[in-house]
């Protein structure tokens, strides 16, 4: 013959119509946090506040130092945006040699508008260190990358050889 197991139904303070029996299990006291994770808590929220201020108010001169961080590591549109930044004056006082030291290391990587921009620069008399009749080749091949305002330039002014100088 089979037992059949009764359940166990407490003698005190048990209520069937309450939840688990009326008996109602007391939440622990939470520690307080120590004060190295207040700081720390301090410390991120103020970074925060002072990038997006610094972000908001100060971007081209972030936007400068972060380009500048990916053109020194070789990427060859960063080079470019940099040349642009010198040559322009965004973030940074306006240096067209400097501009065109950085299109040089673009278009040396193959950067079609970088040669584009460094072959009109040589044509209109800036210091480069483009020589005679690679300004042809730069706007050739910027051509040949589909640089649309190199064919203006390559077949009105190279096709009278304006671009040998």
């Amino acid at each position: 013959m089979t037992q059949v197991r009764r359940r166990y139904v407490p003698k005190s303070d048990y209520d069937e119509r309450l939840p688990f029996g009326g008996k109602v299990v007391l939440a622990k006291k939470k520690k307080p946090q120590s004060w190295i994770v207040t700081f720390l808590e301090f410390a991120s929220i103020s970074s925060v506040v002072a990038l997006l201020y610094y972000s908001y108010f100060h971007f081209d001169h972030l936007h400068f130092h972060v380009t500048h961080l990916y053109a020194k590591m070789g990427h060859a549109h960063a080079q470019h945006a940099m040349g642009h930044k010198y040559l322009n004056g965004a973030g940074v006082k306006r240096n067209h040699t400097a501009a065109f030291e950085w299109f040089r290391k673009a278009a040396d990587q193959g950067h079609p508008h970088s040669a584009y921009n460094l072959a009109v620069g040589h044509m209109q008399g800036y210091d480069t260190d483009v020589k005679k009749g690679e300004a042809h080749d730069l706007i050739k091949y910027a051509l040949d990358q589909g640089v649309e305002e190199a064919h203006d330039v390559y077949h009105r002014v190279c096709k009278k050889e304006h671009c040998v100088h």
